[in-house]
């Protein structure tokens, strides 16, 4: 899922291509994407579209006299900047907005389609999308230590809570948790006061760096392989590779249809925290440090 690095990319660069510039038309392929009626879609054509802003992980199209078109790209949702008129993709194809300058396309590679666009009128409606995560950014050490602390969660699921911190997935709550070198298991309530500092500033520098380094993948062009697993990251997506910090092989834990990725040297003192597939099936065979793991390997 697009997450906060992406999502600003992709409203820099359409920014770029197509803020001030007028809708000519929209074309929407597969009629599951609109998730509203009222007003009729349509209504947009030949309107300006006058700026572009973020809520969470949504892109918002500001299309004046407070009309939103508001996309949540979920899991496999991608933007492509194409030539004027451009087809729609017919298998994963969800809508194209056509400017003078370029088609905006929007596709989905699952089956399984999540992507949305919602179309509100009035700015009281486009806050209902808002659900309330802090803009950890730009906000203060105290304004995240209450905002974490508030409940009592799992680091990993306070980070991917959207009405904790905004705009924090499933990719970058692994970079951050390896960069602060904590548990994704640790309770948020029981944080010491050095664990929270740590916490609060590996997710500004995570954020802020994979910004800086999407831009300059992309450069002056459109985001054009928008993925949540890079070469470059230290753990996520990389189990059974080395830390690039201490040379351990990262681990995983698996739930439904999420991976957590981490290092147990790193982050959990060389202890293994139970992949809850994998115990089911080993129960008390499942390895416990990672030095047992590694003896388990060797035999």
């Amino acid at each position: 899922m697009p997450e906060y690095p992406d999502v600003i990319v992709y409203i820099e660069r359409l920014r770029y291509f197509v803020q001030g510039q007028p809708l000519q038309h929209i074309r929407i392929v597969h009629p599951f994407v609109l998730r509203t009626t009222a007003p009729p879609i349509h209504a947009l054509e030949g309107r300006l579209l006058i700026a572009l802003e973020r809520i969470g992980k949504r892109i918002v199209f500001d299309f004046g006299e407070e009309m939103f078109l508001v996309l949540h790209l979920m899991i496999s949702g991608r933007l492509h900047w194409q030539k004027v008129g451009a087809k729609v993709p017919a298998k994963r194809g969800l809508a194209a907005l056509d400017f003078p300058n370029g088609t905006l396309l929007l596709t989905e590679s699952s089956s399984q389609k999540q992507a949305s666009l919602h179309l509100v009128a009035g700015r009281d409606r486009l806050r209902t999308f808002d659900r309330g995560g802090l803009e950890v950014v730009s906000a203060t050490a105290e304004a995240f230590r209450i905002a974490i602390q508030a409940e009592n969660h799992t680091l990993k699921r306070a980070l991917t809570d959207q009405s904790i911190l905004s705009g924090i997935g499933n990719a970058y709550s692994d970079e951050i948790l390896h960069r602060a070198r904590l548990s994704p298991f640790l309770l948020t309530q029981s944080l010491t006061e050095e664990q929270i500092t740590q916490l609060f500033q590996a997710t500004k520098d995570v954020l802020t760096e994979w910004v800086e380094r999407l831009r300059a993948e992309v450069e002056d062009g459109f985001p054009g392989k928008v993925t949540a697993f890079h070469p470059d990251m230290a753990v996520h997506g990389r189990y059974g590779q080395p830390c690039p910090v201490c040379g351990t092989k990262v681990q995983r834990i698996q739930y439904a249809a999420n991976e957590t990725n981490y290092c147990p040297r790193c982050q959990t003192e060389g202890r293994l925290l139970a992949d809850r597939a994998l115990s089911r099936l080993l129960k008390e065979d499942w390895p416990r440090t990672v030095e047992e793991l590694e003896d388990r390997q060797k035999r």
